[in-house]
């Protein structure tokens, strides 16, 4: 264990035991939804993930160190934060832990925290990647280059659909990360489940899923893995309505002259104001069944590594 890295009792001890541990960000608690949904969405994650027989490791840096796993008083302190909690990927890491600023890690920065603790599997709602407009404003996510790096499965349900898809799952080909769908063919588009782009490979069990992330790391491919997950079908939007209102929200954000990493929970709180807050309840349904998959994935990956 690093000794950057503070684990609670109860996450030490089951991977210690080689139980199984799910990895959780936390920007979705300070950066993703409103308060006091953020701490309720956090909270009934937390709470799937252990119905599933595993243990949840949400991820934050708070005091100068990395929490991997969360009390409830920490929940609610990034709950409350707001504009005086800090947005934490790779580059901005290191600035967190040296002033004791108070951070909630995106997908870059929570994998990298789940790799050091030794936790194989991470849930989330949706990958950063390839922002639309990135010819000419070069804006691409740092999670990509992680995923690249890192050896963590990132559970999702594709990436966020304000991005551009066909980019994004370009450069995932290019740095040779596995875009594994699970009963599916094709990579989900976030909110839909639907986005006519194939993922590299498809799983119709988590079984197969574990199979395929040992043989990666045993023949020494050090990368992260991607497992698709699509929204249920109860909760999916409409894909054609939702590319209007991500229309609506890009030109919204481009006339208030938002960009870099404040960009996403813009578009994020303007679909939910466009949608009448539907994109937010398919938000809330899409994570946690996310959750729920990557705990019975981290069963599996336990007993085949056992």
């Amino acid at each position: 264990m690093h000794d950057r890295l503070s684990p609670t009792p109860e996450v030490a001890a089951a991977l210690a035991e080689g139980r199984p541990v799910v990895a959780l960000e936390s920007t979705v608690i300070s950066h993703g939804m409103p308060y006091p949904k953020n701490l309720e969405t956090a909270t009934a994650l937390e709470d799937a993930v252990r119905a599933e027989g595993a243990v949840p490791a949400t991820v934050a840096v708070l005091d100068g160190r990395i929490r991997v796993g969360l009390d409830g008083d920490a929940l609610e302190r990034l709950a409350r934060g707001g504009t005086g909690v800090m947005k934490l990927s790779r580059r901005d890491l290191p600035v967190a832990l040296a002033t004791g600023v108070p951070g909630a890690t995106t997908v870059a920065a929570t994998m990298i925290a789940a790799r050091l603790a030794g936790i194989a599997v991470f849930a989330t709602g949706g990958l950063g990647g390839v922002h639309r407009g990135a010819e000419t404003s070069f804006d691409v996510s740092a999670d990509l280059d992680e995923l690249a790096r890192t050896s963590v499965c990132v559970v999702c349900a594709g990436a966020k659909s304000i991005l551009d898809l066909p980019k994004t799952l370009e450069v995932l080909e290019t740095r040779g990360v596995p875009i594994l769908g699970l009963g599916t063919d094709e990579f989900p588009a976030f909110y839909s489940r639907n986005s006519g782009l194939p993922v590299s490979h498809r799983c119709d069990n988590v079984h197969e899923v574990a199979a395929i992330l040992r043989a990666k790391w045993d023949l020494g491919l050090e990368g992260g893995v991607v497992l698709a997950n699509p929204i249920p079908e109860a909760d999916a939007l409409d894909g054609a309505a939702m590319e209007l209102a991500i229309e609506q929200a890009l030109r919204d954000a481009e006339g208030h002259g938002i960009a870099g990493k404040s960009v996403t929970p813009f578009l994020l709180a303007a679909l939910e104001r466009i949608t009448g807050g539907r994109s937010l309840t398919a938000n809330i349904a899409l994570i946690r069944n996310n959750a729920v998959t990557a705990a019975r994935l981290a069963a599996a990956y336990a007993a085949l590594t056992a």
